[in-house]
């Protein structure tokens, strides 16, 4: 509703403009004893319509380059590339529809020389390209941090269910009691492990209250409360779980979403290991990809699986349960906090963050997310 009411905004000065210039025309011709009022109406119209089509393709083909609005120089870099199209066409095109018109009334349309004008119109089209540069870079900078400000207000909102709801389900009884019942066992067995497991929980859970507000945090921070769930979960499945682990230590220092891989993490133990006898691998990895930072945790058994044997993918429906990717519900095994998290990932990456569930051949499920990295 916001950018619609922009782009209305934009419209209505953008009309109010060239009608400026056409009653300013009009006037001056008024004052030089010109009677055909349709003269000057023509040449500042046909230079609306010409400079209209210019901008509007500029905008069209330069629209992807949005991202660069935060270093203002390569944005400008990318729309200077359009000057020499506003030079060579505007003249053409605009004294073309001139000569046209006259042409149908029966008259002709005298100016100076094509040098001349070419030069007199290359003049003014430049400087009408300047100001269309810096309105548009202008604008453009306010709804980038209008959404900025909303995304940051999505991402706290969020932020906070996303930890409540991660406290509640580790202090749930279940939790606890699986993780005391198995630090009980290894007391009788080895003290050792049992103790180094009690750590981690208190770990775990002091980590989570520590990081309470926080929108993003390293890298680091949010492997050391991944490893400490995993630790308590393959204490529980000790012989029905192996990870493996591959960080580019480079990216230590890189800000991903707080509690990120968790749930995805809780996922694979939740509808993989806890459904099987059979041995499970997980590997968990943080790597980088061109510009982007991509956080994996993949495992050698899982499989999607959605309600009545379908699985949604954006707005469409996929029947059977063959390998591709779906967007994630409850109902597939993905859980409310992955679904939070991909609204987590939009409010604070928009489409640069991305989450995708990958059905693995023969049998797996990759859960990756993207990141832009700025490390």
């Amino acid at each position: 509703m916001q950018n619609r009411r922009a782009i209305y905004s934009l419209c209505a000065a953008w009309l109010l403009f060239w009608s400026l210039m056409v009653t300013t025309a009009v006037q001056d011709a008024l004052r030089d004893g010109e009677h055909a009022l349709w003269k000057p109406m023509l040449w500042e119209l046909s230079s609306a319509v010409v400079a209209t089509v210019l901008m509007v393709a500029q905008r069209t083909h330069t629209r992807r380059y949005d991202h660069l609005l935060p270093t203002p120089l390569r944005w400008a870099g990318v729309q200077l590339l359009w000057a020499p199209v506003y030079w060579l066409s505007f003249v053409p095109l605009a004294f073309g529809i001139r000569h046209g018109v006259y042409a149908l009334a029966g008259e002709t349309y005298a100016h100076e020389a094509w040098p001349q004008v070419f030069l007199y119109e290359d003049v003014k089209i430049t400087v009408f390209f300047g100001l269309f540069v810096l309105i548009q870079f202008g604008l453009l900078s306010y709804r980038a941090l209008l959404e900025e400000r909303v995304r940051a207000a999505q991402a706290a909102t969020l932020l906070r269910q996303a930890q409540l709801q991660q406290l509640t389900q580790q202090m749930q009884p279940h939790f606890l009691f699986n993780a005391l019942n198995t630090i009980s066992s290894l007391m009788h067995t080895d003290v050792e492990r049992a103790d180094a497991t009690l750590m981690q929980l208190a770990d775990v859970l002091r980590a989570t209250l520590d990081h309470s507000g926080q929108q993003q945090a390293p890298l680091a921070t949010e492997l050391r409360l991944l490893r400490g769930y995993a630790h308590l979960m393959s204490e529980r499945f000790e012989d029905r779980v192996s990870i493996r682990w591959d960080i580019d230590e480079t990216l230590l220092g890189c800000q991903v979403p707080l509690m990120s891989m968790q749930p995805l993490l809780e996922n694979v133990f939740k509808h993989t290991v806890e459904q099987r006898r059979q041995p499970t691998a997980i590997a968990i990895s943080a790597q980088r990809d061109g510009a982007d930072l991509v956080l994996r945790i993949d495992d050698d058994s899982g499989t999607l699986r959605c309600p009545a044997g379908s699985a949604v993918l954006g707005n469409a429906v996929l029947g059977g349960s063959g390998s591709g990717e779906v967007a994630d519900s409850e109902d597939a095994g993905c859980g409310i906090g992955v679904g939070n998290l991909r609204e987590r990932l939009a409010a604070l990456h928009g489409d640069a963050g991305s989450l995708r569930l990958l059905q693995l051949e023969p049998a797996g499920v990759r859960a990756e997310v993207r990141l832009p990295c700025a490390c």
